[in-house]
Parts: structure tokens; C-alpha cells; sequence
């Protein structure tokens, strides 16, 4: 299934293909920029997350909820898709917060947010870095690694070499400080981390579907638990059994290329020595602000 969004994506492409590569970038960052702002205006819900949060699970849980409450089609959500089937279902836009800010000119700042009802996904930087690794690696295609400055694409650039790199810990928890910051400006906003979501997936589920406004929901949690399963979404990916790219296997030969690659908290730890892990330790402890509680303070 071809999306609006990817339909934008491979215009800004072509637009910009025959322009040198700086001011290709600017100006294809800025036509996504424009795109993510019309939809943001339109959207009755938000879900913000840096890259390889979770947010894919969110998709599948939240979209198996719509589909048993309100009866609407089995395919994973897109913006209006579901509204257009039943208005009852709001419309939900899902966004990295990546290329807004090219268009805006707002910064860091959040104010393109205020008065929508917003969902933040957040997870343990050191997590997203090691799981934006093998994205990179494996999955990502070459014009999204330059566009977002990621360094090219190397076998022998090692996951811990990658975390402290420019594309790695340190750009999430500038990510995530934004956002902190800036949370007084959207005072409608749940943040879901994903090693709760982990621990209690039902409970987690629960808040969501509650700060969405979803009524009459709660004797569906566990059919969507069960279904957003890691097993069953690996399952999916393997069988190829769905049309949708977000849900598709890079490789079905190689379990790092899968989208449901672990589903662990915890275990960028795995790929690190020791040395690299007390240095995460102490970057996060002293640089990543302790309200999503991944410093020695406990979360507000």
C-alpha cells in the first residue's frame, strides 16, 4: 500500500534530484517540513517518538484497538484512513519530529503542538541508538541515511562505534531534552515509555486508550495485547503476510533486518564492552533530563 506520505516523499525526491547535494536537502527536508505541518493541523491526535521508540508496536496495538471498537478495516492506521470509515475514530498522525522544524523555523520548540492531544513514546537512548544501528545497516535505504546525516553505511563501524557517534546517543537525548523542555507548551500530552509498556503492555494500553478519548474499549485490552504480541508481529513480518512496508522484513534471512528485531528493553548492553557501557551511564546520568527516568532521579 502506497501512502500519501510516501507519495510526498518520492516527489520531494524527484524535485530535488538534479540539485547539488546541500541545497537538495534543505529544500527536500523542507517540502516533508510542509507535509508533517498540513497534517499536524489536521490531526485530532499526535504521536511524537524519536526513530526505533516502539512506535510501530504503538501502530499495531492502537490500530487492533480501533478495529475491534469501532469496527473499521484490518490494515495498520494512516491518518485519516479509519476516520474516513467511521468519524468516530480521530484522525492520528505519527511523526518523529524530524523535518518540521525546517519549515517552521520554530527550533526546538514545540509550539506547532499546542492544542492537539498528544501522545510522546520515549525509550532508553542507548536502546534507540543500538536499534537505529541496525535500522541503518539493514534496512535503511541510502537517500534517508544522507538526508538525515547519518554516516554512510559501513560493515566495520561497530553498534558501540555508532552509539557515541554524531547519529547516536547524543542526538536522541537532544530529542528527548526538547521535548521535556518543552512540555508546558502541550499540556494535553501522555508520555508512554517503552519499558513499561514492556513490563504491563495491558496497563500502558489502558492509558492510552484512555488519554485517546476511546470509549467502551477496556474487554478488547488483551485480544491487542495478544495480537501486537513480538512473537505473532515476527511471525507477520516473516510470512510477508501483510502489504504494508512499515511491517515487511528487510530480510527475512537475516533476524537483524527484521522490524521486531528484539523487543528488549535493556539489551544494548549486549553489544557494548564495559568500558562503553559506563561511559552511556554517565552521559545519560548527567545530560538527559531525569523526568522520563532513566537517570539515578526517579521520574516526576
Amino acid at each position: 500500500m502506497t501512502t500519501p506520505s510516501l507519495n510526498v516523499q518520492r516527489s520531494a525526491e524527484r524535485l530535488g534530484a538534479l540539485l547539488p547535494r546541500a541545497p537538495r536537502i534543505r529544500l527536500e527536508r523542507r517540502i516533508r517540513g510542509w507535509f508533517d505541518a498540513r497534517r499536524l493541523r489536521e490531526a485530532d491526535v499526535v504521536f511524537v517518538s524519536f526513530g526505533k521508540s516502539g512506535r510501530t508496536w504503538v501502530r499495531v496495538l492502537i490500530s487492533r484497538m480501533y478495529q475491534l471498537v469501532y469496527g473499521v478495516t484490518d490494515e495498520l492506521i494512516e491518518f485519516d484512513n479509519y476516520h474516513a470509515r467511521n468519524a468516530a475514530v480521530p484522525k492520528v498522525l505519527f511523526t518523529h519530529d524530524n523535518y518540521l522544524r525546517d519549515y517552521t523555523g520554530h527550533g526546538g520548540g514545540k509550539q506547532a503542538y499546542a492544542g492537539k492531544k498528544v501522545c510522546l513514546l520515549v525509550r532508553h537512548p542507548a536502546d534507540v541508538a543500538v536499534s537505529q544501528y541496525f535500522q541503518w545497516k539493514h534496512r535503511m535505504r541510502g537517500h534517508k541515511v544522507m538526508l538525515n546525516d547519518y554516516p554512510p553505511v559501513d560493515d566495520t563501524l561497530s553498534a558501540g562505534d555508532f552509539l557515541m557517534g554524531r547519529a547516536g546517543i547524543s542526538r536522541i537525548i537532544t530529542f528527548m531534552n526538547e521535548w521535556a523542555e518543552a512540555l508546558p507548551q502541550v499540556p494535553d500530552l501522555l508520555t508512554v515509555r517503552f519499558e513499561d509498556l514492556k513490563a504491563d503492555t495491558a496497563a500502558e494500553l489502558d492509558r492510552l486508550c484512555a488519554h485517546l478519548g476511546m470509549r467502551d474499549y477496556a474487554g478488547y485490552l488483551r485480544a491487542a495485547v495478544d495480537y501486537a504480541s513480538f512473537d505473532n508481529m515476527r511471525q507477520r513480518e516473516a510470512e510477508a503476510a501483510n502489504a504494508s512496508a512499515r511491517l515487511s522484513a528487510g530480510d527475512t534471512t537475516n533476524p537483524d533486518s527484521f522490524k521486531s528485531r528484539r523487543g528488549k528493553a535493556g539489551a544494548w548492553r549486549e553489544y557494548l564492552d564495559a568500558q562503553q557501557i559506563a561511559r552511556v551511564d554517565q552521559v545519560v546520568t548527567t545530560t538527559l533530563a531525569p523526568i522520563f527516568g532513566y537517570t539515578a532521579e526517579k521520574p516526576s
